[in-house]
């Protein structure tokens, strides 16, 4: 690999993303997850839920002040990194950024007030309502985030004239073609994987077998009937995004599944490796699945790679990106799925070792599902860095400093992520369970100790 300017600013952004894409998921799916378990616990007057939210609120607070930081080092970087992009198209994507900091500061607003007036109010309802409007304003940053991602895949919104963008229309910009499928698997994924991460952490404690066993328990079905939603959900998400790519992006589906003749009943390809002909090996065929996949048709034509000019093919590595991704989907839905069939049969230890590690796997997993999504949507659209109108390479900085630009970031990151860890170990080892319920609810410590 030449480590010329456009490398090094590829290396700069997918570091950046990787990330930040992990406070970004927590920040959009876990005030979801604090309000459901407040609002059981007021439904069913149990205060393990009630102390659920409260122990999620804290961590949350941490997710959200380092995913400031890297939010902010986001923007950075696109104007630092990749000028040439920002000059060309900085004011059509100018309106859902403002709009996503704006969100940003309605939920921080509304996290503050919900965290300071825990038992000020005389209807535990009131309090709970304020979380709602936490929710929103986490989900409708991912959503106007995810507009500038669509625009960068399917730009509109705009007529060029001499090199330029004029009659810029921000709304329809925003509102491109790509932004409803995004959005849906966006939102649906975050709430999977966050779901899938609090349900890891109740099945590890329970593990551990070192008490608040029936609050772990309570945590565990919560989260695990969610993920179970959100697995059909985020898999309804991707099936949508795929008829979407058949129809404006065929180049990326191609490339995902390996599909280099246009042609119907088209087979889906899993795994394998190409040969020096570019041919698939040891791949797993499912017939006709493609087809199905791109237009709800087995028979139906799918495009193939060679309609698409060589020097605007996405890499074809993005084939594995596809496949982890959509495995580590279909995984997390049949455990969970396990988990609930299993539930019903009072014969069945739920809780054994075997399904608890299959939980506890699921939350790793599932953020690197969210990883590999990304990396998938990024490296499909290559070599443009917005569709059509200007490639990476074009975009990229001719800066000699971006060698150290990328040591800064680095340097950055090493350092949130290191505060991120030490924070949360300090806040929750410190401050176990069991230690919460016996000092705020000492009638509940006794039947937790198993």
């Amino acid at each position: 690999m030449e480590f010329d300017t456009v490398t090094i600013s590829r290396l700069i952004t997918a570091m950046t993303l990787i990330f930040h894409i992990v406070f970004a998921t927590l920040g959009v799916g876990v005030p979801l997850f604090i309000s459901l378990a407040e609002f059981i616990g007021i439904r069913k007057k149990d205060k393990h839920y009630e102390l659920l939210a409260k122990r999620w609120s804290r961590g949350f607070v941490i997710s959200v002040a380092i995913g400031v930081v890297t939010g902010t080092a986001i923007a950075l970087q696109l104007s630092l990194v990749w000028p040439n992009f920002m000059q060309l198209a900085g004011n059509v994507i100018a309106l859902p950024l403002f709009m996503e900091v704006f969100a940003f500061f309605f939920e921080a607003i509304f996290l503050g007030i919900y965290l300071y007036t825990w038992d000020r109010f005389k209807s535990k309802y009131t309090h709970w309502l304020i979380s709602i409007p936490v929710i929103i304003g986490a989900g409708m940053s991912a959503v106007f985030i995810s507009t500038v991602n669509s625009f960068m895949n399917s730009p509109s919104g705009f007529t060029m004239e001499n090199g330029e963008f004029s009659a810029v229309n921000p709304l329809e910009a925003m509102l491109n073609p790509s932004t409803p499928t995004r959005v849906f698997h966006v939102l649906g994924g975050s709430y999977l994987t966050v779901a899938a991460i609090l349900a890891a952490i109740a099945a590890f404690a329970l593990l551990r077998k070192k008490g608040a066993a029936e609050y772990h328990k309570k945590a565990l079905e919560m989260t695990v009937i969610s993920m179970f939603v959100f697995s059909v959900v985020t898999a309804l998400g991707g099936d949508l995004s795929a008829k979407y790519l058949a129809k404006h992006q065929t180049e990326k589906l191609a490339a995902a599944e390996w599909h280099f003749e246009t042609k119907g009943n088209a087979d889906l390809v899993l795994f394998g490796w190409l040969n020096e002909d570019n041919e698939v090996v040891g791949a797993i065929r499912v017939p006709g699945f493609l087809s199905f996949l791109a237009h709800g048709d087995f028979t139906s034509e799918v495009i193939g790679l060679e309609a698409t000019p060589e020097g605007e093919r996405p890499p074809l590595i993005i084939h594995y990106l596809f496949d982890l991704m959509v495995i580590i989907g279909f995984f997390l839905l049949a455990v969970s799925f396990l988990y609930l069939v299993l539930s019903r049969f009072k014969r069945w230890d739920v809780h054994n070792k075997f399904i608890l590690w299959l939980l506890a796997l699921g939350g790793p997993l599932a953020m690197l599902a969210v990883e590999f999504g990304w990396l998938f949507a990024e490296l499909g659209r290559q070599p443009w860095i917005l569709r059509g109108y200007m490639t990476v390479e074009e975009a990229a900085t001719k800066s000699p400093y971006i060698v150290h630009m990328f040591f800064l970031f680095l340097a950055l990151y090493v350092v949130l992520g290191t505060l991120f860890i030490l924070t949360l170990r300090k806040l929750f080892k410190d401050n176990p369970v069991e230690l919460d319920l016996e000092k705020h609810y000492p009638e509940l410590s006794k039947g937790d100790k198993k």
